[in-house]
């Protein structure tokens, strides 16, 4: 919760470096909550519907969905920063199925060790 935490406080940033354990904590939670939102999406019946087809989500999802949107793709950021990658390299995974498999391989990539041109290595410097 300590991860997730972190990155909703320093969601503007998207400069330095993620550790992996700061990106997949925060996925992780991210993942739970919006799980939960929408489970109250269903319990509220606040769904909304295509034609007669209700959607698993309704208002309280997308209300979670957009304001962890900019924490989440700043994380992103920072993590492809950790491996030595552009942020631009988020970009791949609009190319079907082979770009969202480099970007797991990229967030899975171990730290680059000591620093590199977006930092010092966040292991050396926390915990």
């Amino acid at each position: 919760m300590k991860w997730y935490l972190k990155v909703l406080n320093n969601y503007t940033n998207f400069s330095g470096r993620a550790r992996r354990k700061e990106y997949w904590f925060f996925a992780l939670f991210n993942f739970i909550f919006a799980l939960v939102a929408m489970g109250i999406d269903n319990v509220l019946h606040s769904n909304f519907t295509i034609g007669e087809m209700p959607l698993p989500y309704g208002y309280v999802y997308l209300f979670y969905a957009l304001a962890t949107i900019i924490p989440g793709l700043a994380v992103a950021v920072r993590r492809l920063h950790d491996v030595g990658k552009s942020g631009w390299m988020l970009l791949v995974g609009i190319i079907p199925l082979i770009g969202g498999i480099w970007l797991l391989v990229l967030f899975f990539t171990d730290s680059n060790l000591g620093e590199n041109k977006y930092g010092l290595n966040p292991k050396t410097t926390e915990e």
